[in-house]
Formats: structure tokens, C-alpha cells, sequence
């Protein structure tokens, strides 16, 4: 199997609403986020799939959020904005964005701060 991985990131604020403790105050992170599309083959040009496009539609969605207040936007108006939630919401706006290539869509990581992140996939993983 090949996993083609890309990156992108958000400055964003939120707050927790059923948390007690200093997330439940209004604040930010930079966040980093990781999708990874899997492949059991390599097209003609020696690529599972192009980096370029793979990154134009992970940024497409990371755009929306970025610099956002993430508890004002619709989807997260009655879920946490948990970086659980959040890379649940990027994976299925991936996957309803992605059209064919949907299938091969693994997994997406949120990285809140360089030491700590969510994943979310619909496949049993250990990554």
C-alpha cells in the first residue's frame, strides 16, 4: 500500500462549552493538519496521487476555518470543537469533497499543539 500524506494548517479560536478548566475560556491554537489518502497502486507517472491536488483539497477546507472563531461556524454550533470533532468535520467535508477519490481517504490528524493530536478514519488503523 502507498499513503500519500499532506499538511496544512489554521490559526483558529474556540472554547469548550462542556469542559471545566482553562479550555473553556475563549482561545487559540495554530492547528496542523494531516490527511492521508491510501493506494494500492502507482499510475504511470510513478504517483499514487499528486501532492499538488492532494494539498489544494486539504487547504480548501482548512481555509474556511482559519482565523474563525470554530464555535460560530455551523458545524460546530452543537458539537464541541474538540480537535476530535474537528478532524472528523475535515475528513467528511474531504470525503464529500474528494468525489472518486474519496475511497482512498485514510485518515485525518489534527495536531493541536506540536505534542498532541486527533485522528479520525472510518478504518481500523494503527498508524
Amino acid at each position: 500500500m502507498y499513503i500519500v500524506n499532506v499538511k496544512s494548517h489554521y490559526d483558529s479560536a474556540h472554547f469548550l462549552r462542556n469542559y471545566h478548566g482553562k479550555c473553556e475560556r475563549l482561545h487559540g491554537h495554530r492547528y496542523v493538519v494531516e490527511m492521508a489518502l491510501a493506494f494500492d497502486e502507482v499510475g504511470e507517472g510513478g504517483m499514487a496521487y499528486d501532492f499538488t491536488d492532494a494539498k489544494r483539497a486539504l487547504r480548501a477546507v482548512t481555509d474556511e476555518m482559519d482565523h474563525q472563531n470554530l464555535n460560530d461556524l455551523p458545524a460546530f454550533r452543537e458539537i464541541e470543537t474538540s480537535a476530535e470533532n474537528q478532524a472528523r468535520y475535515i475528513f467528511e467535508e474531504l470525503r464529500r469533497r474528494l468525489g472518486v477519490t474519496a475511497e482512498h481517504l485514510l485518515y485525518v490528524r489534527v495536531w493541536e499543539t506540536p505534542n498532541q493530536w486527533a485522528q479520525y478514519s472510518e478504518r481500523s488503523l494503527i498508524l
